[in-house]
């Protein structure tokens, strides 16, 4: 017996070293977390386990799962239950099994749980008295826990504490080749990663991220609102990562670059010979999408003639190749985005009330970069980061002044515009310190605290009647309009402008409204 004890200790002992290596010094949470289950693997068969920790009076969840030879990761919210096993307070291990598991699965949907998990077990993760969160060790064999020296696995989340507590130490590091009056870039924002491109500490965005949580369980219809450029994309790509059809892959469409006659082809697909062209059958996108998500960008685009087949498949859940009358069941969940507002359309008679309704059923509304300045510097460091990393530069800081310049402005192509002119600066920058071309940015845009209408979604709704209205204000206008520059939506009403003034700095600036008109 006492052999035996001495062999598990010398047993613990290596597990713990290799176990230390592996989670000592990652990058990110992420990292961190397909590190330790690839380290856990081997030794105790565990295929999928959960770092959680609390931000902002939350659960983040972040799951990892063996799949073949991959590691699948994953990110959910939940409410933290005090009293419950889910109490993330609670500084006890805690071993669920059984009918509890069962309990717990059925009560807290929004801890995810695979079907196939028999047993778990939730350790704490301490860092000098302070609770950080809980992993999570998620067993598909209960017999399994026999095996398993629960001490062991305590000291395993001791390390992993410790490794969350240097991730986040690492958001105040300095560097010393950097001078003090700038702004230094650090090696990672995970603490404000929620998921991939997602970066926030504002309040408007984490309820955002709240209403994501709330909804991606469920099928419904999400409807996604917002500015050009705002994001609309990854918080559908989000909505399917926290789903139960996170498994397939996420079929997206943007409904303006689909011109009107091959619409119906590209959504429900065609049989062979159905019109001239198609030589062979076509599979649409809702079939690709079965058991899956369907995002679909631009919604507001789709034309009147189309709208009521959309519905069709929405109340039916069938569709019908373009060419073929046999009827064909998908099973999708529909996300849709748009940067107009589709009420004052069905007001105008240019979209059906009825779809409207149909889709309306969880509107998600984005906020404008403008509405989130808080998030801006933390965007700037990120996209430098990620930008000069791709492009072998080695930039470190950016200057007070660059980011005070970058922080007041309005932003009005949101986070996307900002992304490029930062790809912008780092082209310029030849040295340490971010070459921001900040003068560009005068007189394109106002102050922060500019007023914007609730109901138009347009970005160049910030700007008034002055003489700063930029180039790229115009444009975005004339985009966003189809080329018409007078009536109740065209270019000049969004801008503020007269008809007669637009057209004026139109042809000063030599831009013609032709090359934006949109043939329908």
């Amino acid at each position: 017996t006492l052999t035996r004890h001495i062999s598990n200790e010398r047993d613990n002992y290596h597990i713990l070293v290799d176990v230390t290596n592996a989670v000592i010094s990652q990058s990110s949470k992420e990292n961190l977390l397909t590190s330790l289950l690839n380290c856990l693997h081997p030794y105790f068969k565990i295929k999928e386990l959960s770092i959680i920790e609390t931000d902002k009076g939350r659960c983040i969840q972040r799951d990892g799962r063996i799949i073949g030879n991959d590691i699948q990761t994953q990110c959910f919210f939940f409410n933290d239950i005090s009293g419950s096993v889910l109490d993330i307070y609670c500084s006890e291990t805690i071993i669920v099994t059984g009918n509890d598991l069962k309990q717990l699965r059925a009560e807290y949907s929004d801890f995810n749980i695979e079907n196939d998990i028999e047993c778990l077990i939730l350790a704490p993760l301490i860092f000098r008295r302070e609770l950080v969160g809980k992993v999570a060790y998620m067993l598909s064999d209960a017999a399994q826990l026999q095996e398993i020296d629960i001490a062991l696995m305590q000291q395993i989340a001791a390390r992993v504490a410790l490794s969350m507590h240097s991730l986040r130490g690492s958001q105040h590091s300095t560097h010393s080749q950097a001078k003090s009056t700038d702004i230094l870039i650090e090696e990672t924002y995970d603490h404000y990663q929620i998921f991939d491109d997602i970066i926030s500490q504002s309040e408007v965005m984490s309820n955002v991220l709240d209403q994501v949580a709330m909804v991606a369980s469920c099928d419904s219809t999400v409807l996604i609102e917002g500015e050009t450029g705002t994001g609309k994309e990854l918080i559908a790509a989000a909505i399917h990562k926290m789903s139960r059809r996170c498994n397939r892959q996420m079929i997206k469409m943007n409904c303006a670059a689909i011109p009107d006659g091959l619409f119906e082809s590209e959504l429900f697909g065609h049989e062979r010979g159905a019109f001239t062209g198609a030589i062979k059958n076509r599979v649409g996108r809702f079939e690709l999408a079965d058991q899956s998500t369907l995002f679909l960008d631009e919604i507001g685009d789709l034309s009147l003639a189309l709208q009521p087949k959309l519905l069709r498949v929405l109340q039916e859940h069938e569709i019908e190749r373009v060419g073929h009358n046999q009827l064909i069941n998908v099973d999708v969940r529909l996300v849709v985005a748009t940067n107009v507002d589709l009420l004052a359309r069905v007001e105008d008679k240019q979209f059906r009330s009825d779809l409207y309704f149909r889709m309306n059923i969880f509107p998600i509304r984005l906020p404008p970069l403008r509405d989130r300045a808080e998030d801006i510097p933390l965007l700037v460091k990120h996209f430098t980061r990620l930008i000069s990393k791709k492009m072998g530069k080695n930039i470190r800081a950016i200057t007070q002044e660059s980011m005070r310049c970058m922080t007041e402005y309005q932003w009005p192509g949101n986070v996307r515009q900002l992304k490029n002119f930062i790809e912008r600066s780092v082209i310029l920058t030849r040295g340490e310190v971010l070459n921001a071309p900040v003068h560009e940015l005068v007189g394109m845009g106002q102050p922060v605290s500019g007023h914007v209408s609730a109901k138009e979604f347009s970005p160049v709704a910030v700007h008034n009647n002055d003489e700063t209205i930029s180039r790229e204000a115009i444009i975005e206008a004339l985009k966003e309009s189809n080329g018409i520059v007078a009536g109740p939506r065209g270019a000049a009403v969004k801008l503020g402008l007269k008809r007669t003034t637009l057209l004026s700095r139109m042809q000063k600036m030599e831009i013609s409204s032709k090359d934006y008109l949109v043939e329908r």
